[in-house]
């Protein structure tokens, strides 16, 4: 299983599309431990038109979100292919979520996530969110696997 993983295995792996998918890489894989989703966090971005104009800002919101999606993706990426055909990751909870420092655009913000326990179809993860080492923000949630609706 490889140790990182681009945005097109990342898009057969979640149902998130642009301007929605946020994670453009996965590396420093260990299968359904951890791992660190790259976002690159541009000034073209769709939500910096209005958060906040003349003064840039990604909303903490969306960095949650990212934490999510490279969660989804590293569980996703971890187990059976065929365990997880037809199944999505929903967010249940966030927990403890803190950010500590703007993101501003221009920058690659560093997700280091980690898969806390799991219990059946339902997982704890916590993450740490950087810009050039220096901590953005932290956040702790619960995800579960559901089937997709056909």
């Amino acid at each position: 299983m490889s140790n990182t993983i681009d945005k097109k295995t990342i898009e057969k792996l979640l149902p998130h599309r642009e301007p929605m998918l946020l994670i453009d890489r996965l590396t420093n894989i260990v299968p359904l431990k951890s791992a660190t989703a790259i976002v690159n966090v541009k000034k073209g971005n769709f939500y910096f038109d209005g958060h906040f104009p003349g003064q840039p800002v990604m909303p903490g919101v969306l960095i949650v979100e990212a934490f999510g999606q490279a969660a989804a993706a590293l569980t996703a990426h971890g187990i059976d292919p065929n365990e997880y055909k037809d199944k999505l990751v929903y967010l249940m909870s966030v927990e403890k979520a803190r950010f500590r420092n703007p993101v501003m655009p221009d920058c690659e913000l560093h997700l280091d996530i980690e898969a806390v326990r799991s219990h059946g179809r339902v997982w704890k993860y916590k993450g740490i969110a950087k810009v050039n080492d220096k901590k953005m923000a932290d956040a702790e949630w619960s995800a579960t696997i559901v089937d997709r609706k056909k």
